[in-house]
């Protein structure tokens, strides 16, 4: 055991402290400020990580973890430990230290918000089974931790995530549509042997076998006042609020201009919320399904149109090129954009992106990308969709330096 003082966190929720070597430690449960007695599980050349054993000298945002499961060893929170008051102005400062460690971009303004719902409000969960039972995983371990309550579970997913019977799959994915009710859970591989409690026959099951033999089934969402159609393998936000003030926040952001190229589209989200005050609104979505129920979602709107492609390789035609007023907003998955998403992005040759990250290191990589490509960052406004998690949802503006 040593003892070591935690100075801050970097991306990924780990606090940061040097031990007596200098080496840096990655020390998972410390929060900023504190002096914690920790147990090293990993040696490197250049760092280490370990795990807090004891506090010796507690931060002021350090509460008690409210789910009996933390204890269990479950790794879907790995910040109950943190006060949920506190979580957003934290994960801002991740944000701002990426920012500058890797854009090189010190004097970033990053705007941390208010704090979201922090109990009952995930939408979507992905948990394992074992012997028929599911639950979550175990920090860094593919082992089960069986559960009877899931604080951050939506209240109608929990009822199946603690009374389901789910045969011989070995992963669930449940959904529900907050503002309309649909459930549906996509079980792996099969669906064979599931039961569900009495009050679930609404829930819609299906195997992943069965969506890849063909079958098509959706759930239905609202947010921004549009009605959306998901299938079972599109992605979509894991909370209703989330997702309503990521539309406001990315609709802010956006600015005026007469085209909209919402690259990694999605169902649309975007397209749909902030789309229609644009002449002209291009959604481009490699996922076959996802492409699908944007074009699902965008039917009806003139201004509008879904493209099935790969956002790498797609490039705006002689026509929209000709029109100067474009903006694009990019929301690309965890990994973001790397080289060549922001390739794609900068030949769109908007005048100003607006780039929505869930990750704070691929933010501060792409953000030194559009720096270099001739943008200028203006703002990053963390939107609290993960509670009481590391996770970080940012949307932030860049503007071409020649505008």
């Amino acid at each position: 055991m040593v003892e070591l003082t935690c100075t801050g966190f970097v991306a990924g929720g780990a606090g940061l402290a040097r031990g007596e070597d200098g080496r840096i430690v990655f020390v998972r449960g410390a929060l900023p400020g504190e002096r914690v007695r920790v147990e090293i599980t990993e040696r490197r050349k250049d760092f280490a990580r370990a795990e807090v054993r004891e506090v010796l000298v507690a931060s002021p945002d350090r509460v008690a973890p409210t789910c009996p499961h933390v204890a269990d060893g479950c790794g879907g929170c790995d910040w109950q430990h943190v006060a949920a008051s506190a979580q957003p102005a934290h994960k801002a400062a991740i944000v701002a230290d990426a920012l500058h460690r890797l854009a090189r971009i010190p004097d970033a303004l990053v705007i941390a918000g208010e704090p979201g719902p922090s109990v009952g409000h995930r939408t979507s969960i992905r948990v394992a089974v074992q012997y028929g039972r599911a639950g979550y995983r175990k920090a860094s371990s593919h082992e089960r931790v069986a559960v009877r309550s899931c604080l951050v579970a939506h209240p109608q997913l929990e009822s199946l995530l603690v009374g389901g019977e789910w045969g011989s799959a070995t992963e669930v994915t449940l959904r529900i549509g907050a503002a309309t009710g649909d459930r549906l859970a996509l079980v792996a591989p099969h669906a064979a042997g599931v039961v569900l409690p009495s009050d679930a026959a609404d829930v819609i099951v299906v195997g992943v076998d069965e969506i890849g033999a063909g079958r098509a089934v959706h759930l239905h969402e609202v947010v921004g006042g549009v009605r959306f159609r998901i299938s079972a393998t599109s992605f979509f936000q894991t909370q209703h609020a989330g997702a309503e003030a990521l539309v406001r926040a990315v609709d802010a952001a956006v600015g005026d201009a007469e085209v909209l190229l919402d690259l990694y589209g999605g169902v649309g989200l975007f397209a749909a919320t902030v789309g229609p005050r644009f002449d002209t609104v291009v959604s481009v979505e490699r996922h076959g399904a996802s492409a699908l129920d944007a074009a699902h979602n965008l039917q009806g709107r003139s201004n509008a149109v879904s493209i099935a492609a790969d956002v790498e390789r797609w490039r705006p035609d002689a026509a929209l090129s000709a029109r100067r007023s474009r903006v694009v907003i990019a929301d690309p998955a965890r990994a973001g954009l790397g080289r060549r998403g922001v390739d794609a992005v900068l030949g769109c040759d908007a005048r100003s992106v607006v780039l929505v990250s869930c990750d704070a290191a691929a933010l501060g990589r792409d953000a030194g990308l559009l720096v270099a490509g001739g943008y200028r960052l203006v703002e990053s406004r963390l939107i609290d969709v993960f509670a009481h998690t590391a996770h970080v949802e940012v949307v932030s503006r860049f503007d071409r330096t020649d505008s």
